[in-house]
Protein backbone atom coordinates (compact mmCIF):
# COMPACT_ATOMS: atom_id res chain seq x y z
CA UNK A 1 0.00 0.00 0.00
CA UNK A 2 1.01 3.60 -0.71
CA UNK A 3 1.71 6.07 1.93
CA UNK A 4 1.07 9.34 1.16
CA UNK A 5 4.11 10.62 3.67
CA UNK A 6 6.07 8.69 1.58
CA UNK A 7 5.31 9.71 -2.12
CA UNK A 8 5.57 13.24 -0.64
CA UNK A 9 9.08 12.64 0.54
CA UNK A 10 10.40 10.81 -2.42
CA UNK A 11 9.07 13.43 -4.78
CA UNK A 12 10.85 15.86 -3.00
CA UNK A 13 13.81 13.81 -3.56
CA UNK A 14 13.86 12.97 -6.67
CA UNK A 15 13.23 17.10 -7.34
CA UNK A 16 16.60 17.76 -5.59
CA UNK A 17 18.18 14.88 -7.35
CA UNK A 18 17.60 16.76 -10.72
CA UNK A 19 17.98 20.04 -9.39
CA UNK A 20 19.95 21.35 -7.44
CA UNK A 21 21.80 18.27 -5.94
CA UNK A 22 23.33 16.98 -9.03
CA UNK A 23 25.69 20.33 -8.61
CA UNK A 24 25.46 20.09 -4.84
CA UNK A 25 26.62 15.86 -5.56
CA UNK A 26 30.18 17.05 -7.62
CA UNK A 27 30.61 19.49 -4.81
CA UNK A 28 30.58 17.12 -2.07
CA UNK A 29 33.01 14.61 -3.42
CA UNK A 30 35.43 16.89 -2.58
CA UNK A 31 37.12 17.45 0.40
CA UNK A 32 36.76 21.15 1.86
CA UNK A 33 40.47 22.17 0.78
CA UNK A 34 40.58 20.24 -2.19
CA UNK A 35 37.45 21.95 -3.53
CA UNK A 36 38.53 25.39 -2.77
CA UNK A 37 42.18 25.12 -4.17
CA UNK A 38 40.90 23.45 -6.50
CA UNK A 39 38.64 26.84 -7.61
CA UNK A 40 40.88 29.14 -6.70
CA UNK A 41 43.62 27.34 -8.84
CA UNK A 42 41.28 28.13 -11.68
CA UNK A 43 40.36 31.87 -11.10
CA UNK A 44 44.20 32.12 -10.77
CA UNK A 45 44.76 30.99 -14.01
CA UNK A 46 42.10 33.07 -15.76
CA UNK A 47 43.15 35.86 -13.95
CA UNK A 48 46.27 35.71 -15.18
CA UNK A 49 44.94 34.80 -18.97
CA UNK A 50 42.40 37.86 -19.10
CA UNK A 51 45.00 40.14 -17.59
CA UNK A 52 47.01 39.11 -20.27
CA UNK A 53 44.81 39.89 -22.89
CA UNK A 54 43.81 43.54 -21.37
CA UNK A 55 47.41 44.16 -21.49
CA UNK A 56 48.21 43.01 -25.05
CA UNK A 57 44.99 45.19 -26.21
CA UNK A 58 45.78 48.09 -23.74
CA UNK A 59 49.66 47.72 -25.75
CA UNK A 60 47.65 47.64 -29.28
CA UNK A 61 45.38 50.13 -28.52
CA UNK A 62 48.34 53.12 -27.03
CA UNK A 63 51.40 51.01 -29.32
CA UNK A 64 52.27 54.37 -31.22
CA UNK A 65 52.39 56.30 -27.64
CA UNK A 66 54.18 53.63 -26.01
CA UNK A 67 56.97 53.61 -28.95
CA UNK A 68 57.30 57.50 -29.07
CA UNK A 69 57.42 57.72 -25.13
CA UNK A 70 59.74 54.60 -24.99
CA UNK A 71 63.39 56.26 -24.40
CA UNK A 72 62.12 58.71 -22.40
CA UNK A 73 60.20 56.75 -19.71
CA UNK A 74 61.37 55.17 -16.60
CA UNK A 75 60.78 51.14 -17.87
CA UNK A 76 61.23 49.92 -13.85
CA UNK A 77 58.82 52.01 -12.57
CA UNK A 78 56.40 51.31 -15.94
CA UNK A 79 56.81 47.50 -15.14
CA UNK A 80 56.45 47.80 -11.15
CA UNK A 81 53.11 49.46 -11.96
CA UNK A 82 51.82 46.68 -14.21
CA UNK A 83 52.99 44.39 -11.81
CA UNK A 84 50.96 45.85 -9.53
CA UNK A 85 47.70 45.73 -11.38
CA UNK A 86 48.16 42.43 -11.86
CA UNK A 87 48.87 41.26 -8.60
CA UNK A 88 45.66 43.57 -7.38
CA UNK A 89 43.76 42.08 -10.11
CA UNK A 90 44.57 38.66 -9.86
CA UNK A 91 45.02 38.63 -6.15
CA UNK A 92 41.62 40.79 -5.43
CA UNK A 93 39.73 37.48 -7.61
CA UNK A 94 41.42 34.78 -5.99
CA UNK A 95 40.56 35.87 -2.40
CA UNK A 96 36.81 36.57 -4.15
CA UNK A 97 36.98 33.21 -5.54
CA UNK A 98 38.20 31.61 -2.47
CA UNK A 99 35.24 33.56 -0.39
CA UNK A 100 32.35 32.12 -3.17
CA UNK A 101 33.87 28.56 -2.82
CA UNK A 102 33.74 28.59 0.63
CA UNK A 103 30.32 29.84 0.94
CA UNK A 104 29.24 27.77 -2.07
CA UNK A 105 30.56 24.56 -0.04
CA UNK A 106 29.52 25.28 3.35
CA UNK A 107 25.78 25.38 1.71
CA UNK A 108 26.57 22.23 -0.43
CA UNK A 109 27.77 20.24 2.45
CA UNK A 110 24.73 21.84 4.20
CA UNK A 111 22.11 20.42 1.83
CA UNK A 112 23.44 16.99 1.19
CA UNK A 113 23.59 16.60 4.86
CA UNK A 114 19.24 16.99 4.19
CA UNK A 115 19.45 14.98 1.48
CA UNK A 116 21.02 12.25 3.24
CA UNK A 117 18.25 12.59 6.82
CA UNK A 118 15.61 12.34 3.62
CA UNK A 119 16.92 9.28 2.94
CA UNK A 120 17.07 7.84 5.90
CA UNK A 121 14.01 8.77 7.18
CA UNK A 122 12.20 7.44 3.80
CA UNK A 123 14.14 4.20 4.61
CA UNK A 124 13.15 3.78 8.36
CA UNK A 125 9.52 4.59 6.43
CA UNK A 126 9.71 1.50 4.01
CA UNK A 127 11.10 -0.78 6.97
CA UNK A 128 7.98 0.52 9.09
CA UNK A 129 5.46 -0.23 6.53
CA UNK A 130 6.19 -3.95 5.97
Amino acid sequence: MLSEERVILMTRMASYEQGEGRQNVKIGNYFRSDYIALQTLKAIICGILVFGIGLGLYVLCHFEELMENLYKMDLLAFAREILQYFVALVGGYAVFVYLVCTWRYAAAKKSLKCYYHNLKKLNSLYHDGQ
